[in-house]
């Protein structure tokens, strides 16, 4: 099998620290904040919690990746479809899997970056 390697950009553990912070706004979506364990970052992150559920003090391992394909040829971009596709995919090893777009990314002076995603309307801060 292929290496993931080549098409990950950035990887840890989180411990989830809160669910909802700032109150439920949406019925079948969860946000959750958490804490890397790897890394000294926090994660806001929204989550189709009809899908996939996650608890407080649980961990999670979040990936960022360039492409699902395991040899780092790109996406389509536009949607994924397991059924597809014959070949192994990056999202074989995962639970839950989330396509968006990288939409902010702020280096601030203390050297602190924050990166901003959307997932089709799901949320991540890092």
């Amino acid at each position: 099998m292929a290496s993931s390697a080549k098409v990950t950009l950035f990887e840890d553990i989180f411990d989830v620290t809160a669910l909802n912070p700032d109150g439920k706004k949406f019925d079948s979506v969860n946000r959750l904040a958490a804490t890397g364990t790897t890394y000294d970052c926090d994660l806001l992150l929204d989550l189709n919690c009809q899908i996939y559920s996650v608890k407080k003090n649980e961990k999670i391992t979040l990936v960022l990746a360039s492409t699902l394909n395991l040899d780092g040829s790109p996406d389509d971009h536009f949607s994924y479809n397991s059924s597809e596709s014959n070949m192994p995919s990056l999202a074989d090893t995962y639970d839950y899997v989330m396509h968006g777009r990288v939409f902010q990314i702020d280096y601030k002076k203390d050297g602190t970056v924050v990166i901003a995603a959307s997932f089709g309307g799901l949320f991540l801060r890092l």
